[in-house]
């Protein structure tokens, strides 16, 4: 290793004991140098001692390295155990901080130095948020620690044991897709239970509705139209949050088109940009209009018992694989008739897809911007109907009506912008 390169590799273990040593610290700042075990000069030189000992490893081998750590901790743990006797204090993160500095400052001479940076950056937020973390994790109920539990289980355990690949006759069901499908219902519902708490009935439901329009408008309408039958007395709340979460989707048609063929841009600015318009303005009335003139206690009130419906979450992604073996169905039975059915069918059930498709497809321009209007269209239809169906006559009349005029304000546009 070059002199210059390994002097710097040195300068940045110090500098990552100093990082950590500067929280630790400040966080005992008002305790005198005899009643702490390590402070900013013991976690400095903590990291440049394991910078110091990976260099030395790499000439005379790894076994430096270990008979280091295992001095360092015996020494770090010593000091420690005779702060807890003093102090009666039985925490353990000042000897793991060390261990970890330490690791880290070897990390620096001997591996990668911006991983060891960034874990160092890392590891000093978490040490530093010490008291908003305690204090956020006592708010925890068990129901939303079992919620997280859940999803991680359905995510990351689960999911990647499905194959990626349709395994029906005509090629319609995805398990893979499917089962992230219900992950994607059962997060939202999650998102949705926490911003609630966070922010209030109007603001919890316009942010899960963002976030739902930009992962998927479809998924929002289902959690939240059968949030809808479940709590009538909320349905104008919800229903402006499926309506918020189709302009967002409609913006979002605009912006991936947009940017994988910009001449698709102009064709189709002025109607989608109508519809996301009258989408979020009627959004916007039945939110901020629902119960604001009633007296307190007939008032629109949204209560999310449970953070996690996995069974509704699993039999919504049913429906939906439903509807797109129908789909898939009748495109094997009638043909295409051509792109535009295409379109209409793909609309049906998602509008990415045929998004991506007539953005790539090299075919008139005109005609993809028809194709993919003519998508976002019968998916606004759809996702209408499918609030009635799921939550009840009230919430289907209020997002039809919404969606029909915005499916006529994008026809205006469309016909005005030539």
């Amino acid at each position: 290793m070059p002199d210059l390169d390994i002097f710097s590799r040195l300068a940045v273990a110090l500098a990552i004991g100093l990082m950590v040593g500067i929280e630790r610290g400040w966080k005992a700042r008002d305790a005198g140098d005899n009643d702490r075990a390590a402070g900013l000069r013991t976690f400095g030189l903590s990291g440049l001692m394991g910078g110091v000992a990976g260099a030395l490893s790499l000439p005379l081998g790894p076994s430096i390295l270990a008979a280091a750590l295992l001095s360092y901790a015996g020494a770090l743990g010593a000091f420690t155990w005779l702060e807890a006797q003093r102090k009666g204090n039985l925490s353990a993160t000042t000897l793991v901080a060390g261990l970890l500095t330490f690791l880290l400052g070897a990390m620096a001479t001997v591996g990668e130095a911006r991983a060891a940076i960034a874990a160092a950056v890392s590891m000093t937020v978490v040490l530093a948020l010490r008291s908003q973390l305690h204090r956020w994790l006592a708010a925890l109920t068990w129901p939303e620690i079992r919620a997280g539990l859940i999803l991680l289980v359905m995510t990351f355990l689960l999911l990647p044991l499905l194959p990626d690949r349709p395994v029906d006759p005509w090629q319609a069901v995805n398990p893979h897709e499917v089962w992230l499908l219900a992950i994607m219902l059962a997060l939202i519902s999650f998102t949705g239970y926490i911003a609630v708490r966070i922010f209030g009935e109007r603001m919890g439901v316009l942010v899960t509705a963002i976030a739902g329009g930009l992962a998927s408008s479809t998924a929002t309408t289902l959690t939240f139209a059968r949030l809808g039958r479940e709590q009538p007395q909320a349905v104008d709340l919800l229903a402006g949050g499926i309506l918020i979460s189709g302009a967002v989707m409609a913006l979002r048609v605009l912006a991936i088109a947009s940017a994988l063929n910009p001449a698709l841009g102009a064709p189709l600015a002025a109607a989608l940009g109508a519809a996301a318009l009258t989408l979020a303005a009627s959004a916007l009335l039945l939110v901020f209009g629902a119960g604001g003139a009633l007296p307190g206690d007939r008032r629109a009130r949204l209560t999310i018992g449970n953070p996690l419906e996995v069974g509704a979450s699993l039999k919504l992604s049913a429906f939906v694989v439903a509807i797109t073996m129908g789909s898939q169905l009748a495109r094997t039975v009638w043909g295409d008739a051509g792109v535009l059915g295409l379109a209409a069918l793909s609309g049906l059930a998602d509008v990415d897809a045929i998004t991506l498709s007539m953005a790539r497809l090299d075919a008139a321009t005109g005609l993809a911007a028809q194709a993919i209007l003519l998508a976002v269209a019968v998916n606004t239809a759809s996702k209408a109907c499918l609030a009635g169906w799921v939550g009840g006559r009230a919430i289907g009349l209020r997002t039809g009506l919404a969606s029909a005029l915005a499916v006529a304000a994008a026809l205006l546009a469309r016909y005005w912008a030539g």
